[in-house]
């Protein structure tokens, strides 16, 4: 895939590094290419890593999870965009592992991550760990992705509750992530509805997004103290960078405990085409036409009738009379007069979908990609 410096995607994150005092191990990067086919088909590609395993280690780990997946990539023809995705997965966690082994001030880094390819407008994604990926959809918030934790696996034997296991002290034990020394799994289930098995998850893959979809990335420092809910509901009230910054708000207000990223995606509505309206002149109808013919000839019968009986009159020696003339006040007064009008159509204002100014626009939205130590776009 070829880099490009717009993305044909609406982007917006934020990034912080919460209220206990540790530096931020969350990073992120959103790139925007192009396919070499036929059509030039964009492409655009977003990463969420969080970092464990300490200080440094953690940002180290997701800050090499990041550039390493986007580079792999990146250098993928998206022939197979969900087998990219995989294959990138697994050979960064590999490196992530070798880079701890060779030092020991990152013994026991690793980190999660979240990935979402778009391809023209069909969505492939992977992650590991806990971080989550959302689709945002008639007034809808799904969860597309499986926390793999501890609890998420006891919820789905039936030994917790969501609820319960919110407030689990195994809440946040990861059961797998980048880094580790066996291969990791990358999950390609995108599920759409709880009650889906894993089979019909994975079919899901290369899903069209729709216009007005909206895809979150987020790390855990969120999805811990804000429920989906309020997510959507900053989501469907706010303008996106602000919906965003609230969220952010939110969750520190709430404790904050651990770092708090989250990256948006959103598909642009299509802009409505106006057709200007020509004004037209009304023509007259084909009766009233021969209503008018008509009079007009019954006017001229009764001018000569009237004409030669005055000759006549005038022959045999009676007096004249003066007749009136035949105007065209005889034809108002006998028949409707029938004056063409304009008549005016009101065109109606263009329709158009404008992004808010809060929402970054083709053109200013991303950049190849986002420097992944920033908390923000620049």
């Amino acid at each position: 895939m070829i880099p490009v410096a717009h993305a044909h995607l609406y982007v917006s994150a934020a990034s912080h590094p919460g209220q206990r005092g540790k530096g931020n191990e969350d990073r992120y990067g959103v790139s925007a290419y192009r396919v070499e086919d036929e059509h030039q088909t964009p492409a655009l590609l977003a990463v969420l890593a969080d970092g464990i395993g300490g200080h440094r280690a953690g940002e180290v780990a997701a800050e090499l999870a990041v550039e390493t997946i986007s580079r792999m990539v990146a250098e993928n023809d998206a022939s197979d965009p969900l087998g990219a995705l995989q294959q990138a997965i697994i050979q960064t966690s590999r490196i992530i592992h070798v880079r701890a082994q060779a030092d020991p001030s990152l013994t026991g880094m690793g980190s999660t991550v979240a990935c979402a390819l778009i391809i023209g407008m069909r969505l492939f994604i992977a992650a590991v760990g806990d971080s989550r990926i959302y689709l945002g959809r008639n007034h809808a918030l799904t969860q597309l992705t499986v926390d793999h934790t501890w609890v998420q696996e006891a919820i789905e034997r039936g030994k917790l509750t969501p609820e319960q296991a919110r407030k689990h002290p195994n809440a946040h034990v990861i059961r797998r992530y980048l880094g580790s020394p066996q291969d990791v799994v990358p999950d390609i289930r995108l599920r759409l509805h709880p009650e889906e098995n894993d089979r019909r998850a994975e079919a899901n893959q290369g899903l069209s997004l729709l216009p007005g979809d909206l895809l979150l990335l987020c790390s855990d420092g969120l999805t811990d103290l804000v429920s989906d809910a309020e997510i959507l509901a900053a989501l469907e009230t706010r303008k996106l960078q602000a919906a965003l910054d609230e969220l952010v708000l939110l969750a520190n207000r709430r404790g904050g405990h651990d770092n708090i990223t989250i990256v948006a995606v959103r598909v642009p509505l299509p802009e409505v085409a106006t057709i200007p309206l020509k004004r037209s002149r009304q023509r007259p109808r084909p009766v009233m036409i021969g209503l008018l013919t008509a009079g007009v000839l019954l006017a001229i019968l009764l001018g000569i009738f009237n004409l030669w009986r005055s000759l006549e009159r005038l022959g045999h020696g009676a007096t004249p009379t003066i007749q009136p003339a035949i105007t065209g006040a005889v034809l108002s007064t006998a028949l409707p007069v029938f004056t063409p009008t304009r008549s005016a159509v009101a065109s109606q204002p263009a329709s158009r979908y404008s992004p808010s100014p809060a929402t970054p626009q083709v053109g200013a939205a991303t950049f190849t990609p986002w420097p992944t130590n920033t908390n923000q776009p620049p």
